[in-house]
């Protein structure tokens, strides 16, 4: 047990006094071999543009593997070259272009790249995918060992949908003698909805507060909403827009149970200001005073 314990001890210490000469030798070292990598795949896109299959092919090892999106796996330069010459043979003039590449030395001899690649084609949407490849050097530079690419799942989003609200983004304040209510618009993940988040301030304390999500119904082909107060109440809009102007038509449950109504009306005057106001509101079937036009100031 103490040999094993002094051999622990002896790999520890000789792990950590490696010398400053080693140190920085070992950088330059890194950096030249992440230069010359660098060189290589600026080889393998000029290869792929000019589709030059056996040339592509030859930036691999002669055991190499490359794993396509669809999960087919290549192996070797002959392997390899058909499959590049048949698909630049029915996808001529295509480009490659290489995003977010990033390469990490597993040792001095082998070292991973991951990126982006987007393929450029003449009239066809480009071909989107994630790779990881490893590099290994060769006494005839540094060689691919294995790609693999797969697809890059392009999330669903309503943002198009959405866009004309996008003016909304960002915190509004308004303000009277006694009150102020400060909202918070911004975007969640895939711009798929926007929420709003708002406080209710009645001098220096929160009288309520809540959170209204908005997104878009591809059912009912238009713009919803859903409002959740800190009382406990809850409730859907509708919205409609026509130019600058948007009504919203909501539906209610008050925490005691009742039922409430209305139409909220804003209206966009620029990019930092709108004006709101509150007709038709029911509770239970009484009708209620109108909220009167307000100003909404966007905070810089």
């Amino acid at each position: 047990m103490r040999h094993l314990t002094l051999l622990l001890l002896c790999l520890f210490w000789g792990g950590v006094s490696v010398s400053a000469a080693d140190s920085d030798s070992d950088q330059t070292a890194s950096s030249a071999d992440e230069t010359a990598i660098r060189a290589a795949i600026d080889s393998y896109k000029t290869a792929f543009d000019k589709g030059d299959a056996k040339a592509v092919a030859a930036h691999w090892t002669s055991t190499g593997e490359f794993v396509t999106p669809a999960g087919e796996t290549l192996t070797g330069h002959d392997a390899l070259a058909k499959s590049f010459t048949e698909y630049f043979k029915t996808t001529p003039n295509v480009k490659i272009e290489l995003d977010s590449v990033g390469i990490q030395f597993i040792s001095p001899g082998v070292a991973v790249e991951e990126g982006v690649a987007r393929v450029l084609a003449p009239d066809k949407e480009p071909d989107v995918t994630e790779y990881v490849a490893v590099h290994v050097k060769t006494p005839s530079g540094w060689k691919l060992d294995s790609v693999k690419e797969t697809e890059v799942v392009v999330p669903q989003t309503h943002y198009e949908q959405l866009k004309p609200l996008e003016w909304m983004i960002g915190t509004w304040i308004d303000a009277s003698d006694d009150s102020t209510i400060e909202t918070v618009c911004r975007w969640t993940k895939n711009n798929n909805f926007i929420t709003r988040s708002f406080k209710v301030h009645i001098e220096d304390r929160v009288q309520m507060e809540g959170t209204q999500i908005i997104g878009w119904d591809p059912d009912k082909q238009t713009i919803r909403s859903w409002l959740f107060d800190s009382e406990g109440g809850f409730g859907v809009g509708m919205w409609s827009q026509k130019g600058n102007q948007w009504t919203i038509r909501t539906l209610q449950v008050l925490a005691n149970g009742e039922k409430a109504s209305g139409i909220n009306i804003m209206t966009k005057v620029d990019e930092n200001t709108f004006k709101f106001r509150s007709l038709g509101r029911e509770v239970d079937g009484i009708l209620l005073p109108g909220v009167d036009e307000i100003t909404v100031v966007r905070q810089p």
